[in-house]
């Protein structure tokens, strides 16, 4: 089973609109404590943020009308990508390991690959097992589906599992997703 390697795209960075940016006629403007100044025309709000040597930054655009903050706009952007790396950092994305095996695999060699789906299933991956049949293996399907009821029952064993797709038959192979309980 081959694993992709390519760049996941990335979110789009959320671009705020700030002074001159901002397009709205009206704003609700909040200080640097983020008290309320009302509803004040857009260029008498960036007035009033650049005599504090601040910016007016656009925080809901949504709203009506929309919401302003006069605040450091490098050291509100600096913060809002600071969390971001930090949320990044954080989060962990399963990724689907694959296990492969054949019907005349040796004790051996299933014991590495149980050691090895213990350890994916452990970091949180999902697990697809297959079982490659050749030739004429491919009359035996009965019997990869036991070797696989055992190598599933051993995984089981140690680690608790469920299916994430039960054992079925995909042409030459026999395929199943397995995940952590």
């Amino acid at each position: 089973m081959r694993i992709s390697h390519k760049r996941k795209k990335e979110e789009p960075k959320k671009a705020f609109l700030y002074n001159e940016g901002i397009s709205a006629p009206e704003v609700f403007t909040l200080d640097s404590e983020g008290k309320s100044l009302g509803v004040m025309k857009t260029g008498d709000a960036i007035r009033a943020a650049r005599e504090l040597e601040l910016d007016l930054v656009m925080i809901n655009p949504i709203a009506e009308p929309p919401i302003a903050k006069m605040l450091d706009f490098g050291q509100f952007r600096y913060q809002q990508e600071k969390e971001q790396r930090i949320r990044k950092a954080h989060q962990h994305v399963v990724d689907t390991k694959g296990v492969r095996m054949s019907l005349r695999i040796g004790k051996h060699d299933l014991d590495i690959r149980k050691v090895q789906t213990l350890k994916f299933l452990n970091e949180g991956d999902k697990v697809k097992i297959e079982i490659v049949l050749r030739g004429r293996e491919n009359q035996q399907g009965a019997l990869a589906f036991e070797a696989m009821k055992g190598f599933l029952a051993a995984v089981n064993a140690e680690v608790p599992t469920r299916f994430e797709q039960i054992a079925e038959r995909q042409g030459n192979k026999i395929t199943a997703i397995i995940v952590k309980n």
